[in-house]
């Protein structure tokens, strides 16, 4: 291997000194520990304090950037391509997928985080660090599979709590004023009666309009395609307030991921959120203004301004097992414990629940009969 190969990989790697931080009790590598919010020493226990990161204006989370003054924001879909890291504690050669940050060396344990210069990307500007640990992420699911009735006992006794491994995410989220112009038909009920004496309901529409504003905070995208959607909106919400500036330190001993889905195309998204959040507060807006509980027709055109994003890095844990030839995947959030998944289903127990509820309701049927 020529030098200038080495040294290429290395001035890449751009391996940041903090990931790396030694224990001053041992010597081992440290990682962040979710209990205390520092590091800790995984060999002598021995746990330390992160200083909380400051920029120019003493903020410690990540700053609104202005959408318009965004650079980089193209997609960046790296997820066919691999690099190749070089540990600079022990030179050994890893093969990672593009998306990784950061990453352990298998070899020495070293943390590594990888720079954004060189590539066609924002560095994230903030991190919420986990707070569940692995041992509770573990017990959180466990209870969770033990819940899932259909699930057959094979299945239980293969999905390892123990095997969760602890990923950051890249997400955007948006900040916005809205304004939105519209028009919509509400009901008002009358008691109508006929020529026989009967009586009836009718609805009678009438057209409105009007402004609606609304502030959107933290509108949050998930900027990876990497995992399954429906998994992942089951284990949110995630609370975003919570983020710290982005400091090495807090993502040591994870891997973390670049973003594969641009901000262009995240905006995309979150504007068909948004829309959604504000057919739902019109709505709510006409029926309060007219006291009825009937509206249709609901059409606006939204005016968008003061646009900002943050782009940071949530956690999670991830686990998989494998049954009957299927792969099933798990999650548990990072900062709250909430659990998702998908988990394969017992034809057999299902059929016995089928058939217990045939019986209870015979049983209530005959007894009521009598």
């Amino acid at each position: 291997m020529s030098e200038e190969y080495v040294e290429e990989n290395i001035a890449r790697e751009q391996t940041q000194e903090a990931t790396d931080k030694k224990c001053p009790a041992c010597g081992g590598t440290m990682e962040f520990d979710p209990k205390s919010g520092g590091l800790s020493c995984p060999f002598c226990g021995s746990k330390y304090e992160i200083e909380a990161k400051k920029d120019d204006n003493e903020q410690t989370s990540a700053k609104e950037i202005d959408f318009n003054d965004a650079e980089a924001r193209g997609n960046c879909d790296w997820g066919a391509k691999k690099k190749t890291i070089i540990c600079k504690m022990c030179g050994a050669e890893s093969i990672y997928d593009e998306l990784d940050l950061s990453n352990e060396c298998p070899y020495c344990g070293s943390n590594q985080v990888m720079e954004e210069s060189d590539v066609d990307t924002l560095a994230p500007g903030g991190v919420c660090p986990f707070k569940v640990d692995k041992k509770s992420a573990g017990e959180k699911f466990k209870s969770w599979i033990k819940g899932k009735l259909f699930c057959p006992r094979e299945a239980k006794e293969k999905a390892k709590p123990e095997a969760f491994k602890g990923v950051y995410i890249p997400v955007w989220t948006f900040d916005t004023d809205t304004e939105s112009g519209y028009t919509a038909q509400y009901g008002k009920e009358r008691r109508v009666r006929n020529s026989k004496g009967e009586t009836r309901t009718v609805i009678d529409w009438y057209t409105t309009s009007g402004t609606y504003r609304k502030f959107i905070n933290d509108n949050l995208q998930i900027a990876t395609k990497r995992y399954d959607t429906a998994i992942m909106k089951s284990i949110q919400p995630f609370n975003t307030e919570e983020n710290l500036l982005y400091k090495p330190e807090y993502i040591t001993g994870f891997i973390s991921e670049r973003y594969s889905v641009g901000l262009d195309e995240s905006w995309q998204s979150a504007q068909r959120d948004i829309e959604s959040i504000l057919r739902s507060g019109i709505i709510s807006e006409v029926k309060s203004r007219h006291s009825t509980s009937h509206v249709r027709g609901v059409s606006f055109d939204t005016d968008y301004s003061n646009i900002k994003f943050k782009y940071l890095l949530l956690p999670i844990w991830i686990s998989s097992f494998k049954y009957k030839d299927k792969i099933y995947n798990f999650m548990v959030n990072g900062q709250t414990g909430k659990v998702g998944g998908k988990t394969p289903i017992s034809p057999l127990r299902v059929a016995v629940a089928v058939l217990i509820g045939l019986a209870v309701a015979a049983g209530l049927f005959y007894l009521y009969s009598r």
